[in-house]
């Protein structure tokens, strides 16, 4: 079945950086775009980041382009989130997920695996 491990969330303050990985499990990795959303306390989930199954194609809404980076090791069945230049507003849950849609899938509902999710929280 599939399965999607996310980790590498954490603490940290405003300016700093983190890395989110997500290993993947069970299906044909290198087939399907993948995807982070976030959610954070109160309010509804939120695309993050795309990347097709290649790898050669991402996508990012305007909130986190130039400081989010996703990319992807299919020989390892990993997607990974490098976050840069951390605001407050970034504090959520992040959760990977597999796109059933072609790309880019930049919607919540794009998506039909999700991982358990990974906190990150930013403080002033």
């Amino acid at each position: 079945q599939v399965q999607l491990v996310e980790s590498g969330g954490g603490s940290v303050q405003v300016g700093g950086s983190l890395r989110l990985s997500c290993a993947a499990s069970g299906y044909a990795f290198s087939t399907y775009a993948m995807g982070w959303i976030r959610q954070a306390p109160g309010k509804g989930r939120e695309f993050v980041a795309a990347i097709s199954g290649s790898g050669g194609n991402t996508y990012y809404p305007d909130s986190v382009k130039g400081r989010f980076t996703i990319s992807r090791d299919n020989a390892k069945n990993t997607v990974y989130l490098q976050m840069n230049s951390l605001k407050p507003e970034d504090t959520a849950i992040y959760y990977c997920a597999k796109a059933k849609v072609p790309f880019p899938p930049a919607q919540a509902r794009d998506y039909d695996y999700w991982g358990q999710g990974t906190q990150v929280t930013v403080s002033s």
